[in-house]
């Protein structure tokens, strides 16, 4: 049976046992399986916001506790429909996680996991203080659901809703990550900086996820409140919160389906030791709270990232990059007639508190030229690269494109007028494949997002973008390394798929730093040719670069820095002879 057959094999047991179990399992188990879909769909926002966005979060179970709570008082205390309660949990879910994902999504380090729980521990005294909401005893004879004329008022009747709820959040989670915004979404971790510079608005997607892991554990908490009939406050606690990390993290935190597998292990252990425990113990207690952490060390030391993919290899289920299908172009730019102005870097100054790392530089970079930026170790020319693209402000000076002034302007802003760039040091997503980190240059040439990619509404965008992709990967030399993880390249290589992810996004203005560091001779060669290619097809190239010998043979005109500031300007050959620069860069005669 080859890997396909595996997989295709293994979801069609899992399915089959979701559809069968309240038809063939005791009350228990199906109870335990409401349980499994309920926790799933907390742990799967936490895939998505902790896993995938890299923002740990030890509070969603305060959300949770919104979602019940909006509809215990709606239905118990003022006598309201349980569905008005749904649509009060979510917006007032809504409203709350927006105020504190504008404060939170902007904390780095371990203040961000710290402000979780501050705020997980307030809601919980919120819920067992105030009056209406039941105080510690919570509120109780929360109606049964009725859908379509049926009372949901067993486990059994209850799994009808509760299983199609949680698989379509799955589903809608997966098209989310397949697509243009799910690629933004796993670039957020690591690689913020790099999204910043393809036009990414990283703020404003950290919100969008965080507010949407929020929804997830909201329509958890309404579910569990007419599930249970009941809501208290101790099903709110923020040690509650992080057995729902932790059902993320042993599932595998970055996978949408290790939300099911987190749940159903830890839901299933600690039921089984309540029952089997207390037996050797010869007394109730929590014992198998002490016996879970004791079995989640092993387990997190010998499957650091999660159950999923060890599930995935035996099922054959891991994912491949597939090759595109051919797809409609996408729309160019208009490039500026050749010669034009097209930079212009006037009297910048960058200062590092007392240092100065560039000071008063100015030069031009015109339509269909390649100008090259060169000087010595700490000269300041990677700091150059990182006003023109926005990544640093500027302490002084202007710097214009095409008439626009962007030193003022975020990174995101500068990358929508048409310029791209790769790094000094590589920034590539080394877990996804080289198409994926290619196309995610290509993101401002499309439109669709996260709501259009939940319902596959996006699929003909999509496949422009990764045609447009895939095209830029085969364009640089690379189409046979299309479906491998980018991580798993030579360093040289690597360069290449940053050179080609800033193809795709169809710049008017390329900035390469140091593309030709770690390639061998005929890789040099051919990289030359390429740009001497772009330079024909108009493609101004602003280039970084230590490798004397590849510039001086490429470059229509050269800029030396030392110690931040320029020393010369001119023709490679009058560059060559230039006694400044014999002294300060190729070290004098």
């Amino acid at each position: 049976m080859n890997a396909s057959t595996r997989s295709r094999a293994a979801l069609g047991i899992s399915a089959a046992f979701i559809l069968f179990a309240p038809f063939v399992l005791s009350e228990f188990y199906v109870t335990l399986m409401n349980y499994i879909g309920l926790a799933t769909l907390i742990a799967l926002g936490l895939v998505l916001l902790t896993g995938v966005a890299g923002l740990m979060s030890f509070g969603q179970q305060a959300f949770a506790g919104i979602g019940a709570y909006a509809t215990g008082v709606l239905t118990v205390v003022y006598g309201g429909s349980p569905w008005l309660g749904l649509a009060a949990g979510l917006a007032i879910t809504g409203v709350v996680a927006t105020g504190l994902g504008l404060i939170t999504v902007r904390l780095s380090g371990y203040y961000l996991p710290l402000s979780t729980i501050a705020w997980g521990i307030s809601v919980y005294f919120l819920f067992g203080n105030l009056e209406i909401l039941g105080r510690h005893n919570g509120l109780h004879g929360v109606p049964a659901l009725e859908l379509a004329g049926w009372t949901l008022d067993t486990g059994r009747s209850f799994y009808v809703l509760i299983w199609p709820v949680t698989l379509t959040a799955l589903f809608a989670a997966r098209n989310l990550l397949d697509s243009r915004a799910g690629r933004a979404v796993r670039a957020l971790r690591f690689r913020a900086t790099m999204a910043e510079s393809f036009g990414i608005d990283t703020a404003r997607l950290k919100l969008l996820i965080f507010l949407y892991a929020a929804l997830l554990a909201s329509l958890s908490g309404w579910l569990y409140a007419h599930f249970l009939r009941f809501v208290n406050p101790s099903s709110f606690t923020v040690n509650v919160g992080v057995e729902y990390l932790f059902m993320a993290v042993v599932g595998g935190a970055s996978q949408v389906w290790g939300a099911v597998i987190g749940a159903s292990l830890l839901t299933l252990l600690k039921e089984w030791l309540k029952d089997i425990l207390p037996r050797f113990f010869d007394q109730s207690g929590n014992y198998e709270v002490i016996v879970f952490g004791l079995l989640m060390l092993p387990l997190l030391h010998r499957a650091r990232d999660g159950l999923m993919p060890i599930f995935a290899r035996l099922t054959g289920g891991g994912e491949v990059a597939e090759r595109p299908v051919l797809a409609p172009a996408l729309t160019k730019r208009i490039r500026p007639v050749k010669g034009d102005a097209l930079l212009e870097v006037e009297a910048v100054r960058k200062n590092f508190g007392g240092l100065a790392a560039v000071q008063g530089v100015s030069f031009e970079v015109r339509a269909g030229e390649i100008l090259g930026l060169i000087g010595p170790n700490g000269a300041g020319k990677s700091t150059v690269f990182n006003l023109v693209t926005g990544v640093l402000p500027a302490n002084g000076g202007s710097i214009r494109f095409r008439g626009t002034r962007v030193d003022t302007l975020p990174a995101r802003r500068i990358a929508r007028l048409g310029i791209a760039r790769t790094f000094q040091h590589v920034n590539l997503v080394s877990n996804m494949s080289v198409l994926e980190n290619v196309a995610v240059g290509a993101h401002l040439r499309g439109a669709r997002g996260t709501v259009s990619a939940m319902l596959r509404f996006d699929r003909s965008e999509e496949r422009r973008l990764l045609h447009e992709a895939a095209s830029q990967i085969e364009r640089v030399g690379l189409g046979d390394h299309l479906a491998e993880p980018a991580g798993s390249l030579p360093l040289g290589k690597q360069r290449i798929v940053e050179i080609a992810r800033a193809l795709a996004a169809d710049p008017l203005l390329l900035l390469l730093d140091e593309p030709a560091a770690g390639l061998r001779l005929q890789e040099k060669q051919a990289l030359a040719e390429l740009l001497s290619r772009l330079r024909a097809e108009s493609m101004s190239i602003l280039l970084v670069e230590h490798d004397m010998e590849f510039v001086m043979g490429l470059v229509d005109r050269l800029v030396v820095m030392d110690f931040g500031e320029k020393i010369a300007e001119g023709l490679p050959a009058q560059i060559q002879i230039d006694p400044v620069v014999l002294e300060a860069y190729l070290g004098g005669q």
